[in-house]
């Protein structure tokens, strides 16, 4: 499973277009930015601190096809990025994630 973190604005659309281009960053850098389990709590942190309905949604990554690049990022990890629409067919599961002490609580990713 690869991980995407939403904004509430940018779920509600992604529910009601079917699809989406991503969140501004994505849309600038020409990808849809995701992560893997071990990273998206450092991108949650670092992108999305204090943010209230953040959501996480999960998707499996074999269907996305060649669509799916692993390339390097953070201190030389390699993250997925889809260069194509994030399409909500391929959400497995979404959950709104809550907060304590202005950190995002995370799901069991394992």
């Amino acid at each position: 499973m690869i991980y995407k973190l939403l904004l509430p604005s940018e779920w509600a659309a992604l529910q009601s277009n079917g699809t989406s281009s991503g969140a501004p960053i994505d849309l600038a850098d020409g990808y849809v930015h995701f992560s893997t389990a071990a990273q998206v709590g450092e991108t949650a942190a670092k992108y999305f601190a204090g943010i209230d309905g953040l959501m996480l949604l999960a998707l499996p990554s074999e269907p996305l096809g060649t669509a799916l690049k692993w390339e390097a990022s953070r201190g030389g990890d390699l993250f997925p990025h889809l260069y194509g629409p994030l399409r909500m067919a391929d959400v497995a599961w979404a959950k709104e994630l809550e907060q304590a002490d202005g950190a995002h609580i995370f799901p069991d990713l394992t």
